[in-house]
């Protein structure tokens, strides 16, 4: 291991002797100590705890309890609460959610989840909540917070219910109860000429029915007596949030983020004379204020909603897009986050977009998401994203799949990163879809027909977008370049982000897709670089907080062969983080992920200095570079983020 201290960076040096107690307390201290040793064996740091789990949102941030910037970044858990096999859990027992729980750690450095749940299992007859449903889900939920992942519940919907779709149906759906439906009395479904499922929204008359139905909170007759269907949904949402709040622990449900209230809200079908953006405002803000009154009341006060806007506020296909993205409901706040999906659906069409995705393709569809949140006075999450990984247009996945998280970073291309980096932006929360362990190993029945049992991809509606699965000995291997998944993210930052990339490498097939280049004018920088994967960080101290900036280290980065250059030092092969009370031993050093994981975090600690601007390039290198070019390097970078015209 090789250290150059800078900028004063007070580093505290034990001095004097240093009394071994025997043989194992010096192989224990060696672990520690050494380059690429198991960080398991050091304390955690003394930042980890209550006060990091606890997320909420301040100036248009996740902020954690230390005042830190967070990032969230996973997966959702799991499309399987669309079927019937395991009773609207997204698995079949709590040992399995412990599996995948830990399999998601070790194997992407995820830190949370949008965890599913069904209306149809928490509430199956008219005002009676499934309390059997609800253990079952929390102790599911309980398996991801113990492995160290924030959470943050939805209760899902699609095509309104599996229950509006006859037996031999080509489609199905998921959300709302059975009884719901019957009461409904809606038309035999069909959707016509239909090459998509997701077509059913516009153009099957019984989701478009019981859809509208939901939100004009209609009158139903049913086995209790007449019961308002939107106040019933309130009515369990609540029941389960008072739930949930009840038999988690203190610890548990400050790692609960928040609660996702309606997954994809459409109107089913508008009044006469009524415009999708009017829609939003008259009827979708509302059923969300009503909603954030539920959460207040089951003790949920502290934690933000989740809000979607009309589903189709942000498509990319012109004559889908309709006029949203909650536009008139003025600034919603800390009590509210900006919650979106995105989709390339002329990439999925395999008709709009021919050819793979490009360097900075969605820069332009991000860049909107984070300019309606600060135009609402709150953060974002992209709580669905992806692309199909078998199909006519799975061979587009990989180049996608790499351009929506480059978009997710930063709001330029690579092309452009490092000549315009004061522009990036805040990095976005995001998770993709979707994490299922049965991946091609289901047995449902599509809508209760014995006779069309369900196993390949994700078993609904020919979708298979899970970025794991089973291998043939139980093992959860991800079906995605590593290299993609499993990414170099600020997940915590002690003061405000003003820039970041990552340049995965990740593959489309034997191509290595390299997007973001360091430029010519940076020739020490490109060196040390090489042809590795790196990311470049730039954040600038708020001064309120002794807590460290991290980064979640990708699990194959070697690290002994890991360099960081930054103003508060360069190192390759960072030792294990130990501190002196709130002081560090090192000011760029790495630690185990909290949560009994394998996968490592990189811990930058900074000196007092309110508004101070510091950079952090992490690269995992193809040879240890030597000290003089690290500090080259330095220097190179030092110029450079002083003249990129960073905001104060």
């Amino acid at each position: 291991m090789a250290t150059t201290v800078t900028h004063g960076m007070r580093v505290r040096l034990r001095t004097g002797r240093i009394r071994l107690l025997g043989a194992a307390a010096l192989l224990l201290m060696a672990a520690v100590a050494a380059p690429g040793g198991t960080a398991a064996a050091a304390e955690p740091p003394w930042s980890d705890g209550p006060a990091a789990d606890r997320i909420s949102v301040a100036g248009g941030r996740f902020t954690d309890g230390h005042g830190r910037e967070v990032v969230l970044r996973g997966f959702n858990i799991s499309g399987e609460v669309k079927l019937a096999e395991n009773g609207g859990l997204p698995f079949a027992s709590a040992a399995d959610a412990r599996k995948s729980a830990q399999a998601m750690r070790d194997l992407t450095g995820a830190n949370s989840v949008r965890f599913l749940l069904s209306w149809a299992h928490a509430e199956p007859e008219p005002g009676k909540v499934d309390e059997e449903y609800l253990r079952k889900a929390t102790e599911q939920m309980r398996a991801f917070l113990d492995a160290g992942i924030r959470i943050y519940p939805d209760f899902h919907q699609d095509l309104y219910s599996r229950y509006v779709f006859d037996k031999d149906s080509w489609y199905s759906g998921d959300g709302a109860p059975e009884w719901v439906v019957k009461a409904g009395g809606y038309p035999k479904e069909s959707c016509g000429i239909c090459v998509h499922w997701g077509q059913n929204i516009t153009q099957n008359p019984a989701v478009q029915d019981a859809t509208r139905d939901f939100w004009k909170n209609r009158a139903l007759q049913t086995s209790a007596g007449t019961v308002r269907v939107q106040d019933a949904f309130l009515a369990t949402a609540e029941k389960t949030m008072a739930y949930l709040a009840g038999r988690l622990t203190a610890d548990e449900f400050a790692r609960v983020v928040g609660f996702d209230p309606y997954n994809e809200p459409y109107a089913g079908r508008y009044d006469d004379g009524q415009s999708s953006r009017a829609w939003e405002k008259d009827v979708l803000w509302p059923f969300y204020e009503k909603f954030r009154a539920r959460m207040d009341a089951a003790g949920w006060d502290d934690k933000p909603a989740f809000v979607e806007p009309n589903l189709f506020w942000n498509s990319n296909i012109d004559f889908q897009r309709q006029e949203g993205g909650l536009l008139d409901a003025g600034a919603i706040g800390s009590r509210y986050v900006f919650n979106t999906h995105f989709y390339d659906q002329k990439a999925i069409s395999g008709i709009f977009m021919p050819g793979k995705a490009q360097d900075g393709q969605y820069a332009t569809d991000f860049a909107t998401v984070r300019d309606r949140a600060s135009a609402l006075g709150t953060t974002a999450v992209v709580s669905e994203y992806g692309h199909p990984l078998t199909g006519f247009t799975s061979d587009k996945a990989p180049t996608v799949v790499k351009g929506l998280y480059q978009a997710l970073d930063s709001r330029l291309s690579g092309a452009t990163w490092w000549s315009k980096a004061a522009a990036s932006g805040p990095v976005l929360s995001a998770n993709q879809w979707q994490w299922d362990l049965y991946n091609g190993r289901h047995h449902e029945a599509m809508n209760g027909n014995p006779d069309k049992i369900l196993t390949a991809g994700d078993a609904w509606n020919d979708e298979d977008l899970s970025a794991v699965r089973l291998d043939d000995a139980g093992t959860a291997v991800l079906r995605q370049d590593t290299r993609l998944l499993d990414r170099l993210y600020p997940s915590a930052v002690a003061g405000r982000t003003l820039a970041f990339t990552f340049e995965d490498r990740s593959r489309d097939g034997s191509t290595t897709l390299s997007w973001d280049r360091v430029p010519s004018s940076l020739p020490n920088v490109a060196r040390l670089v090489g042809s590795g994967r790196y990311g470049m960080l730039v954040w600038r101290q708020n001064g309120t907080t002794e807590a460290p900036t991290e980064l979640h280290l990708p699990r194959d980065f070697d690290p002994a062969a890991t360099t960081v250059v930054s103003d508060l030092g360069t190192v390759t092969g960072p030792p294990a983080y130990t501190a002196h009370g709130h002081t560090a031993d090192h000011p760029v050093a790495t630690a185990a992920e909290s949560g009994g994981s394998d996968a490592r975090r990189l811990l930058l600690s900074a000196p007092p200095g309110a508004g101070t601007l510091h950079y952090a390039l992490v690269a995992d290198g193809t040879a240890a570079p030597s000290a003089e070019l690290r500090a080259a390097a330095q220097r190179e970078l030092s110029a450079w983020a002083q003249a990129a015209g960073f905001p104060n």
